[in-house]
């Protein structure tokens, strides 16, 4: 599956927190709902309902088993009173009537508001390295923040001596992203790096021999 047809959503549905205070010590009781997919017709939506007391999961809905699930002595008597009533069928329900309906408003949204990264090619010299070569590509400015970088030698996807930071946020909207290759040169061979994105509508390809001699910046 490309990219450019992933998208994640986490929807906050309900935050509930209750707080009681004895003597020096408080203790938290707090709910979180999340709607998530990956696939951009939301086929593979699934809700979780998830209730914690003091950081600590105690019963979760989980849509793909369509019912509560304890985590403890506690939740685990919970979930079994909650599974016999009609709680339980209300919770499934909120997949198709709130989850999908507000994704696709989401995605709606945000879908023509993508910005192409800008990518940047550079060879990076590292004190005590055990490879004779390593390069960085560098994705900037780009939104949404989901985004994928690899690696090709002559066409192949290389999976080893690689190094990737995750999304990070500039402040402004924006996001950066940052790869490294650790590499022994051959001789003829062709070392690229890809990038897959939102604002692509197919896999974009930099090729480190074509770009060694640029100033490094592609837009």
């Amino acid at each position: 599956m490309s990219l450019q047809k992933l998208f994640s959503c986490h929807l906050i549905l309900a935050l509930s927190i209750c707080l009681v205070v004895e003597s020096a010590n408080v203790y938290y009781r707090y709910r979180i709902s999340r709607c998530i997919y990956s696939s951009s017709n939301i086929s593979d939506m699934v809700y979780f309902d998830n209730s914690y007391f003091n950081k600590y999961l105690f019963i979760q809905f989980d849509s793909t088993l369509g019912r509560f699930v304890g985590f403890n002595e506690y939740g685990m008597k919970l979930a079994e009173i909650l599974n016999s009533g009609p709680l339980v069928y209300e919770e499934r329900d909120i997949v198709d009537w709130f989850c999908k309906g507000n994704a696709e408003i989401f995605d709606s949204s945000i879908s023509d508001k993508s910005v192409k990264p800008k990518v940047k090619l550079s060879s990076v010299t590292r004190a005590g390295g055990g490879h004779p070569a390593v390069l960085m590509c560098s994705a900037y400015e780009f939104y949404p923040p989901h985004i994928k970088v690899s690696w090709l030698r002559d066409g192949k996807l290389m999976t080893s001596e690689v190094t990737s930071t995750m999304e990070m946020a500039d402040g402004d909207w924006y996001y950066q992203i940052h790869s490294e290759l650790e590499y022994t040169p051959k001789s003829g061979e062709e070392i690229s790096c890809m990038v897959e994105h939102a604002s692509f509508n197919k896999p974009m390809i930099y090729d480190w021999g074509k770009m060694r001699h640029s100033t490094g910046v592609i837009l």
